[in-house]
C-alpha cells in the first residue's frame, strides 16, 4: 500500500498523544479514589462502577480518529477491475471421446456443469461466448452479456453437434477468435480484450494446425487458456467393443505455452470446477492502483458510531 499525501499521516502522533493523555488522566483518578479514605461511603455513592466498559467509546473513539488520519493521508491500492468489452469464448469439446465414463458421469457431462459454473462467476458485464468442437468448430452462442443464452447453449453442446468427428483444436482456436473480431462494430479497429479458454481430451486430429492457430491469437494478442480433462485409462463403449481413449494434452500445453495463456490438467469433476475458478480468477480482469480512503473512512465511522452507542447505553450520554 502506498500512499498519495504521506505527510498526513503525521497525525497519527496526536492520535498517539490523545491515548497518552487518556491513560495518564486513568491513572489520577485511580490515586485520587484511592486517596479516599472513607470507602465504605464510596461504596454507597458509586456501587457499580462500570469496570471495562468505561474505556470502550474511548477505545472506540481513538481507534476511529486513528482511521480517518490513515484515509485522509489517502490510502492506494492495487485493484482488480474488469476490463471494458472484455470477452472471453469458451470452447468445448463434444467428439466421441469425450462421452468417456472415466469421469462421472461422462466427460462431456461433467464439462457442461463446470462450464455453466464458470460463466455464472463472470462479472455480469463480460462478453461470453460458446464454440463447439469435434472435427469442425461452431459458435453456437456469439459472444455476449446473455446468460440465459449461454445456458442453453451450453445444454445444446453433444456428440456429433457439429457434424464431423475428429478433434480439430486449431479450427477451434481460429473460430474463437472470429467470434471475437465480430463482437461489435469497433472490433474491426479497435479488438476487445479476450481470452480463449478451451476444453479438450485429446491431440489434434483434423483441421487447422493448432500452432498456426496459436500463432494467430498471439499476433491478436488473445492468450488461450487450455484444459486437458480425463484419465489415462479413458474408454467409450461402441457396439459392446470398448475403444481407448487416453487423454492427451501435450497439444494443449504447447498452444497455451505459445499464446501466453495457462494449462491445466484436471482428471475429476471437481478438479474441472477448481481449474474453471483458478482461470476465471484471471480472464477479463486488469489490475491498477486506485485510491481507498473510502475504506479506512468508512470503517472510522463504523466505530465512531459504536463509541456512541456505548456511550449512550452505559452512561446516558456521548463520548
Amino acid at each position: 500500500m502506498t500512499w498519495l499525501s504521506p505527510g498526513r499521516l503525521w497525525l497519527l502522533l496526536a492520535v498517539l498523544a490523545l491515548a497518552v493523555g487518556y491513560l495518564v488522566m486513568q491513572r489520577r483518578r485511580s490515586r485520587y479514589a484511592v486517596r479516599f479514605t472513607n470507602l465504605r461511603l464510596l461504596d454507597r455513592i458509586a456501587p457499580q462502577r462500570p469496570a471495562w466498559r468505561r474505556h470502550v467509546p474511548a477505545g472506540l473513539f481513538l481507534a476511529m480518529l486513528a482511521l480517518l488520519v490513515v484515509g485522509f493521508a489517502r490510502p492506494t491500492a492495487e485493484v482488480r477491475v474488469p476490463r471494458e468489452r472484455a470477452t472471453v469464448m469458451v470452447a468445448v469439446d463434444v467428439s466421441t471421446s469425450m462421452l468417456a465414463t472415466d469421469v462421472d458421469p461422462d466427460r462431456l457431462a461433467a464439462a457442461k456443469g463446470a462450464a455453466k459454473r464458470f460463466v455464472d462467476g463472470l462479472p455480469d458485464e463480460f462478453n461470453v461466448g460458446l464454440v463447439a468442437f469435434a472435427g469442425s468448430a461452431a459458435v453456437l452462442v456469439p459472444p455476449g452479456t446473455d446468460r440465459e443464452a449461454l445456458h442453453e447453449g451450453i445444454e445444446r453442446l453433444a456428440e456429433g453437434i457439429t457434424g464431423v468427428q475428429g478433434t480439430a483444436i486449431g479450427e477451434a482456436i481460429n473460430t474463437s477468435l472470429g467470434a471475437v473480431k465480430g463482437l461489435d462494430s469497433q472490433a474491426a479497429k479497435e479488438p476487445p480484450p479476450a481470452r480463449v479458454v478451451l476444453l479438450s481430451d485429446g491431440a489434434n486430429t483434423s483441421g487447422m494446425d493448432p500452432m498456426e492457430a496459436a500463432a494467430e491469437a498471439v499476433a491478436a494478442k488473445v492468450p488461450v487458456h487450455t484444459i486437458s480433462f480425463g484419465t489415462p485409462g479413458g474408454f467409450v463403449d461402441r457396439g459392446g467393443r470398448p475403444i481407448q481413449v487416453p487423454v492427451d494434452g501435450q497439444t494443449l500445453q504447447a498452444v497455451a505455452d505459445e499464446t501466453g495463456g495457462m494449462f491445466h490438467e484436471a482428471t475429476t469433476s471437481e478438479e474441472l470446477r477448481a481449474v474453471y475458478d483458478d482461470i476465471g480468477t484471471s480472464v477479463g480482469y486488469r489490475t491498477e492502483r486506485q485510491d481507498v480512503s473510502a475504506r479506512f473512512i468508512g470503517l472510522g465511522l463504523v466505530l465512531a458510531m459504536g463509541a456512541a452507542a456505548g456511550s449512550m447505553r452505559w452512561f446516558s450520554r456521548l463520548p
